[in-house]
């Protein structure tokens, strides 16, 4: 079959629709990889770059690949952010934040009380995950951590379901729905002061992609987990044997199904990138689903393996300045919500279920059952 490329009207072509990069698209990943790891994708305005080797390039290289550009999406939602900033601004915005969220390690108490708490009052037998433990926990350690107001989890769910469809929508080259601007002015005049550094929308802006990028993660990351363990009989015991792999299971879940799948630069100069031709203001997305299923440094890369050797090499966090400031906090929320969850007996899933989306990767749902 023919492929695309943006800039060699010979090349072959391809055709890849966003339905197929929404559902199932490992395996339109597997073969991109193999056959143009660097590929001109018109559904995307953009290339998609498979590989792992050439991904760790574009995320580390920002003087070439940067995110800087008013196509960002995020920024489009919710304004300028160290997410869409390089060099010294993308400096100023994070640093008044890093140690809001490290190290992860002090929240340690206030994730477990919260991770029981919601355990608890989950009804008896039955819950759906993401809603009844993974959302409430994500907004509750996420408003503890930047010390906002308290706030309604309903609210701020709804909040952040809106942001998180707009910013997806705009990956997607949809136009952006008036709710994801309505959800971030709604979070705005819940700011009350600035942070050191940064004037008050500023503050709102990076409080904003901190907040629902925190709850995006730590939601995905979580749904993932127990779906990949319940679904996997052999390491589900082992890890009911030995809690201490729970660590490598929250790593191996992410390496399989990332929770934010892609992310996107913008090249600052004309570049040759894994054979492709890139020019300069080209939109490039790095696929961190597939740059982690790259067999050339995950072996058997399709299977669930707490015991890979390798495993923190994946790519889920990033790579880089714009490596997540939150990632130890959300690992440990992983991995306290997995750790309780399986203290309930003959836990599973009361249904198949696999994850979706472009941009931000999770499973519509996720039932579980257990004996009360």
């Amino acid at each position: 079959m023919a492929r695309i490329t943006r800039h060699a009207c010979q090349a072959e072509i391809v055709t890849i629709t966003i339905e197929e990069l929404e559902g199932d698209l490992h395996p339109v990943l597997a073969r991109l990889r193999v056959t143009e790891p660097v590929a001109w994708l018109p559904v995307l305005s953009a290339w998609l770059v498979t590989r792992y080797d050439l991904a760790d390039q574009v995320l580390r290289d920002t003087a070439t690949f940067t995110v800087d550009d008013p196509r960002f999406s995020t920024a489009l939602v919710v304004g300028p952010s160290m997410l869409s900033l390089d060099g010294a601004e993308h400096t100023r915005h994070r640093a008044p934040f890093h140690g809001a969220l490290r190290p992860a390690d002090r929240f340690a108490p206030f994730v477990t009380d919260e991770t029981r708490r919601l355990v608890a009052a989950l009804p008896p037998g039955h819950a759906e995950l993401r809603r009844g433990l993974a959302g409430p926990l994500a907004v509750a350690v996420v408003a503890e951590a930047l010390g906002l107001p308290e706030v309604d989890t309903g609210t701020v769910l709804r909040w952040y379901d809106a942001i998180v469809s707009a910013v997806s929508g705009v990956s997607a080259g949809r136009p952006i729905p008036p709710e994801g601007p309505a959800a971030f002015a709604a979070l705005r005049e819940r700011i009350e002061s600035a942070v050191p550094g940064l004037d008050l929308d500023e503050t709102a802006s990076n409080t904003a992609v901190l907040m629902f990028g925190g709850i995006e993660t730590t939601e995905g990351m979580i749904s993932n987990l127990v779906v990949h363990v319940l679904s996997n009989r052999d390491e589900l015991d082992a890890i009911r044997a030995d809690h201490s792999l729970i660590g490598a299971a929250v790593e191996e879940s992410l390496r399989l199904e990332p929770a934010a799948a892609v992310v996107d630069r913008y090249a600052t100069r004309d570049v040759v990138l894994g054979g492709a031709e890139i020019r300069r203001g080209d939109q490039v997305t790095v696929s961190i689903a597939g740059a982690n299923r790259d067999p050339h440094v995950f072996a058997e890369p399709d299977r669930f393996d707490i015991r890979r050797p390798n495993v923190r090499r994946h790519l889920a966090f990033a790579r880089g300045p714009h490596v997540c400031i939150g990632m130890d906090l959300a690992r440990l929320e992983a991995a306290t919500a997995l750790a309780a969850l399986l203290e309930l007996r003959g836990l599973h899933l009361a249904e198949d279920t696999a994850a979706r989306g472009l941009v931000f990767r999770k499973p519509p749902a996720v039932h579980l059952r257990w004996h009360p």
